[in-house]
């Protein structure tokens, strides 16, 4: 059974003559006065309706005057009358049901002609009503042709029961009927494919010599002209290049045709598409296979220049160019018409759904309120487009009603207009004067989409020097990225042409445009959207390492439009819980880890973007950072588990928590900085784990680290998210990968050095199980207030600091992690002053605070040290962030300059320099005084 119609209601109604709102009016006097004399049980409201229907259209006329007697009662139930109809086909053989199938649709055409001109079914019903009559005829008429090939095994291994279920083969309803949206006299598209795996190797040519044939009786048996009538037109074109295929073929030919040749109109026949009869199952599981192909992964802008291009093509072949007439004009090709909401609506879906799957869904109406609810355009465009397509969708009912014509233009007559506007009840000057109105809108609100300006503007003499390489990127290899990109070169170089620093912006530009590997997307989405190439210019003239990292990761782009880009950052738990819901959403372990890297990526470059912006300042970037790669562990963490529980069964004992070290426990990352890292389990007593392949606790949790490690960091198709450091796991390089509670407790208590307990005064859980994560810290905190007690932390210290001064000397200015007073030597400090304090402090400035209110350094020199390690640490921020984690340029872009002063609020970058090398000073001395002495 197909699904009812959406938007349909299915209880039960009332009469239609207690719902009329509206009848037309009669163009034809006699006609009318005919047709309610044949329908003399007819009163009232009803009585007018059945002589205005008549009075204007000759067909219904027709119908009326057949379908008389059955009339009545249709008209006291209109919606049980479809329903009986529809019910009518079952167990009928060919011959019977070819003429029951045209009687059929006479009595549901003129039931729902009398529904729709009386205003008592809205637009779904009436459209639903002769959808739902296609689903039932050709369901009852793939049976009935099937039936006789089973009963003389014509079909191996086809048994009677499979007759249900199609013998395997499939219809699909495509366009219009797909989406329960037949206009009145509509042809339907239909694709026929079959699972070719229902049949043994040796039997498929023979099967589909069958299923070809039965293909074409059911086209006949629907679409042929009879002296009964004809049920639907219809269309098979839509198939897989239907100028060389068969007429039903495999479905495994299908998707690899697809896959390999598969153009943009085809993805957008199939957002319509739908299994209607035959092989239900098989034929929903094959439009999920299409999934890839009709959802790009990316945002697809480049279908709107395909878009636009068929647009095109059709006016010129149609000859409907040109300035709008009334006269003839093609209410669904022409300007402003239903094909132009059509393609508006089902581009913006082909751009936006393999992102947004919300967006998938077959009609119209239901397409643009989507788009709208998720931002994608405007409520008021969406408003707007559903009014009119509507509108317009009644006046190709009416133009088709007239004479059961399958046409969508207006009457090329003043007669044929007069007879149109009688039959909407409306003046004709009235009529002509709001269908230009409407016409003129939709072509307003959609030009511009399908149409993007650029082309034809000079292109600024500007660094030709540098341009005369373009053409010899990989990006601009083919001649679609060429024509795209000329449209774009003019406003590019206009705009690279005005930065602060030009010759610095165009050459950033040129290094992003260089390490492109291809073009057409990238370049159709800065056609569409021409904020992106304003961002771009902005980041090429003021964060090279950005523009690289764009280069590379080009996609992340999407997030820019793809809504709430510039929203409040949502926090780590919503983007853990956010992660975590794409992850599921995928259909395997490989997915899980291409999905989290486009997440991860997006994200990150958000955070660089609002940094550039100024909407974010150093320590708020870092901030997150890190919960950017607390989320990401933490929502991966379960993946790594669920795919070795699969193979080796669930974690035994306790579970796992992963402890994060350095600047991430600490809560402060940078835009490249690497993540340190401790798995730590709990057994619980239990030797191995549960499951299809069995291992040894040890095994199970050294196999889950290593598989989260190759989840963090090992490049996939979408690259790699973080690389990993596990060197201070107990033991370093030559201990286990995954450290047991008890034996990270022992390790920690009884062998560990100085330095393993300063680290750990930055560690912190952030993913596992709750309580083993609970227990860890308390563990934590219990060991630092123990180790407080003790006697060589800052003798030990000392002897570190020299060793680190040895291996890398001060270099000062803007190397601002190595040497006497820079970043490291502080940080370092200030751990031994949480650890001396007994302070589960983390951050710097906390870690700091903890050792003045103990008494271990003043007041004066613990503001020293603090400002010491904001400053550079904001810097460090900034450099990070221009050069991609690089090292710090000789000389900043223009840009650049101006972020490094916003941040700092330096009077110029020597000033700020003296500045580093000043605060160093002052923190190296406060620092190596308080290390003076023999001991605590």
């Amino acid at each position: 059974m197909t699904p009812p119609a959406p938007g349909r209601n299915v209880a039960r109604m009332t009469d239609l003559a207690s719902r009329l709102r509206r009848a037309p009016r009669p163009f034809d006097t006699d006609r009318a006065h005919e047709a309610r004399a044949e329908c003399g049980w007819a009163s009232g409201g009803l009585a007018e309706l059945i002589g205005g229907t008549a009075g204007c259209s000759p067909f219904l006329a027709g119908l009326i005057g057949r379908e008389a007697a059955w009339l009545e009662a249709a008209c006291a139930d209109p919606e049980a009358a479809v329903e009986a109809e529809l019910a009518s086909f079952d167990g009928l053989d060919a011959a019977a049901l070819a003429p029951r199938l045209r009687q059929a649709k006479r009595r549901v055409a003129l039931i729902a002609a009398l529904a729709d001109l009386g205003g008592a079914w809205p637009l779904e019903e009436v459209t639903g009503s002769l959808t739902r009559l296609a689903d039932a005829g050709l369901q009852a008429g793939l049976r009935a042709l099937l039936a006789p090939q089973v009963a003389r095994g014509k079909l191996p291994g086809i048994t009677e029961a499979d007759l249900e279920t199609g013998a395997g083969m499939c219809v699909f309803a495509m366009g219009k009927m797909g989406a329960f949206e037949l206009n009145y006299s509509s042809d339907i598209d239909l694709i026929c494919l079959y699972d070719e795996t229902r049949y043994d190797e040796a039997d498929r040519h023979e099967a589909r010599a069958i299923l070809v044939r039965v293909t074409r009786q059911l086209a006949a048996l629907i679409g042929d002209l009879t002296g009964e009538g004809y049920v639907f037109r219809t269309d098979l074109r839509l198939r897989p290049d239907a100028a060389v295929t068969p007429v039903c073929l495999s479905m495994g030919a299908a998707e690899q045709y697809y896959e390999s040749v598969g153009r943009t109109w085809e993805r957008a026949a199939w957002i319509k598409a739908r299994p209607c009869a035959g092989d239900l199952a098989a034929g929903g599981q094959f439009v999920s296979t299409l999934r890839p192909f009709i959802w790009r992964r990316h945002l697809d802008f480049h279908a709107i220049r395909d878009a636009h291009d068929m647009r095109l093509k059709i006016r010129d072949h149609k000859g409907l160019g040109g300035a709008l007439n009334l006269m003839g004009h093609d209410m669904k090709l022409g300007r402003g018409g239903i094909r132009e909401i059509e393609f508006f609506t089902q581009t913006r879906q082909l751009i936006s759904g393999g992102r947004d799957a919300s967006l998938r869904v077959r009609g119209t109406v239901e397409g643009l309120e989507r788009l709208a609810q998720a931002g994608w355009i405007e409520a008021g465009v969406a408003e707007g487009l559903t009014t009119h397509y509507r509108a317009h969708r009644e006046v190709e009912h009416r133009v088709q009603m007239i004479a059961d014509q399958q046409t969508h233009m207006l009457p090329s007559t003043e007669e044929g207009f007069a007879r149109l506007a009688a039959f909407m009840d409306r003046d004709a000057a009235e009529l002509g004067a709001e269908l230009t109105e409407r016409l003129e809108a939709v072509h307003e609100l959609t030009e511009d989409f399908f149409a993007p300006g650029g082309a034809g503007e000079a292109v600024p003499d500007f660094g030709r020097e540098t341009t005369a390489r373009w053409p010899g990127y990989p990006a601009l290899r083919s001649d679609r990225a060429v024509e795209i990109f000329d449209r774009l070169r003019p406003e590019i170089l206009k705009m690279l042409s005005e930065a602060a620093r030009p010759d610095e912006a165009l050459a950033q530009f040129d290094a992003f445009l260089a390490g492109l590997p291809a073009g057409v997307q990238l370049f159709s989405l800065f056609e569409a959207n021409p904020q992106l190439t304003r961002l771009l210019v902005d980041i090429c003239a003021t964060a090279p390492g950005l523009a690289k990292y764009l280069s590379r990761n080009a996609g992340v782009l999407d997030a820019v439009i793809g809504g709430g880009f510039f929203a409040d950052w949502p926090g780590c738990e919503a983007l853990r819980s956010e992660l975590s819901d794409r992850l599921a959403r995928q259909p395997d372990h490989e997915a899980r880890l291409d999905a989290a890297r486009v997440w991860a990526k997006e994200i990150h470059f958000r955070i660089g973007v609002h940094h550039l912006r100024g909407l974010i300042d150093a320590d708020r970037a870092g901030q997150e950072y890190a919960e950017l790669a607390e989320a990401a562990v933490a929502a991966l963490v379960p993946v790594v588990i669920d795919d070795m529980a699969r193979r080796h069964g669930p974690p035994p004992g306790r579970g796992l928590t992963v402890l994060a070290m350095g600047s991430l426990g600490a809560g402060r990352l940078g835009s490249s900085s690497d993540l340190d890292l401790i798995v730590i389990y709990d057994a619980d007593g239990q030797d191995a784990s549960d499951g299809p392949r069995p291992l040894a606790a040890r095994a199970w949790y050294s196999r889950f680290t290593q598989g989260l490690i190759t989840a963090l960091s090992a490049p996939t198709s979408e690259g790699k998210l973080y690389e990993v450091d596990m060197r201070l796991r107990p033991s370093g390089r030559q201990g286990p990968v995954a450290t047991a509670l008890p034996a990270f407790r022992a390790y920690q208590q009884d062998e560990a050095w100085t330095w393993e307990h300063l680290a750990l005064t930055r560690a912190r859980p952030i993913a596992g199980e709750p309580a083993l994560r609970e227990e860890v810290e308390a563990f934590r905190r219990e060991l630092i207030a123990e180790k407080a007690r003790g006697t060589s932390v800052r003798d030990d210290l000392a002897a570190m600091r020299a060793r680190l001064a040895e291996a890398r000397p001060a270099q000062g200015g803007w190397a601002l992690r190595d040497g006497p007073g820079r970043l490291q030597d502080v940080e370092l400090f200030a751990q031994s002053l949480a650890l001396r304090a007994g302070s589960p402090a983390r951050e710097v400035p906390a870690q700091i605070a903890a050792g003045r209110e103990a008494g271990l350094i003043g007041e004066d020199a613990a503001a020293d040290l603090t400002e010491a390690a904001m400053l550079m640490r904001r810097v460090q921020c900034v450099i990070r962030l221009l050069t991609g984690g690089g090292a710090p340029p000789e000389r900043f872009a223009e840009g650049g300059e101006r972020l490094m002063l916003r941040e700092t609020g330096a009077e110029d970058l020597d000033a700020l320099r003296r500045a580093l090398d000043a605060r160093a000073e002052r923190a190296e001395a406060v620092i190596a005084q308080a290390l003076q002495g023999d001991g605590e």
